[in-house]
């Protein structure tokens, strides 16, 4: 039996400070290229304070290197990154959500298609931590962005050992892998929370993960209506090459994020949420016939509605309206993108606690 003593991380003693721990994290692995704060004892210690537990307590075994993750171990990568103790439970929420079978930490670190965890975090402790889900939402200069997606990354790479050139087999990879984090807009958004529709309460907070290929943005600045909007949206997501038209038989999402502008103009034409999903899952379309012997097909994972179709048949983006995410986060401006999901994973919501 595995006694509690040894689930804590081991030390290592460093001469000087900030310069050797870099040079020897960074020569060692341990380090996303980037300068990281050094996890002394005393700021680790903050960290595991700040959720109340054990330090030693097991969250669970992360592939693909199986490697086992304790809260102590969690806060010593959230430190690396940067986070404030005042972070931590965030990034147990989001170490949480990785773990589950549902999302396939292992899969997603592994694959060659580049999968990089997007977190999207609801509910009061957003505006809390400062978490922007406004202008620039998905860029540079916010503390608890750049942070929070940034622990996950190295818990991942650190305790789940998926470092480029090992088990990390991206193909191009993505600048998303540093770190990948929004807030919704909440206040902006016309529709319910995003984590209302997961099954939490509004005052809940959340993270969200979801494991997405790559991001592509949607510019609609010159028509007027709510449905020529969603028109335009569903054009930029018929593309050949998008993999996500192939793998209907693995329940594959698609995350669409609107712009408060572009949010607001669809709700005012009268869309629900739910009609959104239901207009792109009939617009969003390929012809069977122009898919067949491209991109993914070798590896397509069709049922057979769609297998013994005919040429002409339109096959859509995701087996069912429900896989298409729908969130609102962004400033002023007439810009969305949308994110197709990896192809073997589902996008995972854990509380807050």
């Amino acid at each position: 039996m595995t006694s509690q003593s040894s689930m804590r991380a081991s030390r290592l003693h460093v001469a000087s400070a900030f310069d050797e721990v870099n040079r020897l994290f960074l020569e060692r692995g341990w380090s996303d290229g980037l300068p990281i704060v050094p996890p002394t004892e005393e700021r680790v210690a903050a960290m595991v304070d700040a959720v109340g537990l054990p330090p030693e307590e097991v969250l669970g075994i992360m592939p693909p290197g199986e490697g086992v993750v304790t809260v102590e171990k969690v806060a010593a990568n959230a430190v690396m990154a940067g986070a404030m103790p005042q972070h931590m439970p965030v990034v147990l929420a989001a170490v949480r959500a990785a773990l589950t079978p549902d999302y396939n930490v292992g899969g997603v670190a592994a694959t060659t298609a580049g999968a990089a965890p997007l977190m999207v975090v609801n509910g009061p402790i957003a505006g809390q931590l400062g978490v922007n889900g406004d202008t620039s939402c998905f860029g540079s200069g916010y503390q608890a962005n750049a942070v929070l997606g940034r622990s996950l990354a190295l818990v991942v790479r650190n305790l789940g050992g998926a470092r480029p050139g090992e088990m990390e087999k991206s193909t191009q990879a993505q600048p998303a892998k540093y770190t990948f984090c929004t807030a919704e807009n909440e206040s902006q958004s016309p529709w319910d929370p995003f984590h209302t529709e997961r099954g939490f309460l509004d005052q809940d907070s959340t993270v969200t993960l979801a494991a997405v290929r790559a991001f592509h943005q949607i510019t609609e600045t010159t028509v007027e209506t709510g449905e020529e909007v969603l028109q335009t949206v569903a054009d930029s997501m018929k593309v050949l090459g998008v993999v996500s038209y192939y793998i209907q038989g693995r329940d594959c999402q698609v995350l669409l994020v609107l712009c408060p502008e572009h949010a607001q103009e669809i709700a005012a034409a009268g869309y629900s949420k739910q009609d959104i999903r239901e207009y792109l899952y009939e617009r969003c379309r390929l012809p069977k016939g122009g898919l067949l012997g491209r991109s993914h097909y070798g590896e397509r994972t069709w049922p057979d509605w769609i297998e013994n179709a005919p040429d002409d048949y339109l096959v859509p983006m995701t087996a069912r309206p429900e896989d298409i995410l729908i969130v609102v986060a962004g400033g002023a401006g007439r810009h969305s993108s949308w994110m197709p999901v990896w192809s073997a994973t589902r996008a995972v919501t854990e509380r807050v606690h």
